[in-house]
């Protein structure tokens, strides 16, 4: 059964939705192979991401989002649900029309050495997807388009003729963006794009992502597990645990009052940069369950430290809890005085 997605009120076309989105992998074994199981990376997850705007994935490693983007790049096939791209469905799209559209969507990978050939010159890495999709001839147009391209990631121009080992990784990493943005893409999905990258070089990658979003009126998909640079350049988050969005929220909502034990478990952790203050560490108990036999009911009440019966047999579905919040809590049907998660009231807005 389709999920709509999360709804922010807006009436714009997202330029990204993805609805009911499933990727079992089957696992194969005997003599025979026959399929013994599946792993359940991404199970049911739904969320849309507007024109200018950047939507953050977040989890521990191994929660499926990382799978999640690669399902909506189509680099494998989806077992359920759907992938709307600029209001057109393209999970089941032929790959010969496909092709047409992936110059709408672009990634960054997260290592930008192995993700760029090292055979090939920069000039080249960026001409690749300008040739492909047409966008420009050789000649003139092209040079001006690579110019460009190249101050658009604010690398000098007569660095284009050197080869990938030449630049450091931050460099190779706005090589990376600038390869993503030579197609003209309405959509990028930044993969772990920064963590391979020391703190300070974050940060500049950071800022030019959010500079070349409101220049250009990008769509971002950020998908990370640190929260710290989420938490600076997003403006929507969503929460994953064991295949499942477990909570969506605007960024400042929840990171100041996170309405899931998870997110709130998560956030436990993240440094806080002003002297003196401290948040009280969540120490969740136990290992993650399998993606192969997940566990009954709500996936995260085998951690949760405020389990209760219904959380062992029922299954969470993301509710609202105020406007533009969401989460996959069955606390939020008790009484406020009974819901642990109510004391998390958003701050004073900045």
């Amino acid at each position: 059964m389709s999920v709509a997605p999360v709804s922010t009120g807006t009436r714009e076309q997202p330029v990204l939705e993805v609805l009911d989105l499933k990727k079992h992998y089957p696992l194969r074994g005997g003599l025979l192979g026959g399929v013994k199981g599946y792993v359940y990376a991404v199970d049911g997850v739904s969320f849309h991401v507007n024109r200018g705007e950047t939507l953050s994935i977040v989890g521990e490693s191994g929660c499926g989002k990382s799978t999640v983007g690669k399902a909506i790049l189509r680099l494998f096939d989806i077992t359920d649900g759907q992938v709307v791209l600029e209001g057109t469905r393209i999970d089941t799209m032929p790959l010969g029309t496909l092709r047409k559209r992936r110059r709408q969507m672009q990634v960054v990978f997260q290592d930008p050495f192995s993700s760029l050939n090292p055979r090939m010159r920069v000039r080249d890495i960026l001409a690749e997807p300008i040739r492909n999709f047409g966008l420009a001839k050789d000649g003139a147009a092209l040079d001006k388009r690579l110019n460009e391209l190249m101050d658009t990631v604010r690398l000098p121009r007569e660095a284009i003729n050197r080869w990938p080992h030449e630049f450091s990784g931050g460099q190779r990493q706005r090589i990376g963006i600038a390869r993503a943005l030579a197609a003209d893409p309405s959509l990028i999905i930044c993969d772990e794009a920064v963590s391979a990258l020391d703190v300070s070089v974050k940060a500049q990658i950071v800022n030019l992502l959010g500079d070349l979003q409101k220049e250009l009126g990008l769509a971002l998909l950020f998908i990370s597990h640190d929260l710290a640079i989420v938490e600076h350049m997003t403006h929507r988050v969503a929460v994953m645990y064991l295949g499942k969005i477990v909570e969506v929220a605007p960024r400042r909502e929840l990171f100041a009052a996170p309405k899931h034990p998870y997110t709130e478990a998560l956030l436990s952790a993240v440094p806080v940069p002003e002297p003196g203050a401290a948040r009280k560490r969540i120490v969740l108990k136990g290992d993650v369950p399998s993606p192969i036999n997940p566990p009954s009911g709500c996936r995260f009440h085998t951690r949760c430290p405020y389990v209760f019966d219904r959380c062992r047999v029922d299954e969470p579905r993301l509710q609202p809890t105020e406007s533009g919040h969401f989460a996959a809590c069955h606390l939020h049907d008790l009484p406020a005085a009974e819901n642990p998660l109510a004391r998390n009231t958003p701050l004073a807005a900045a």
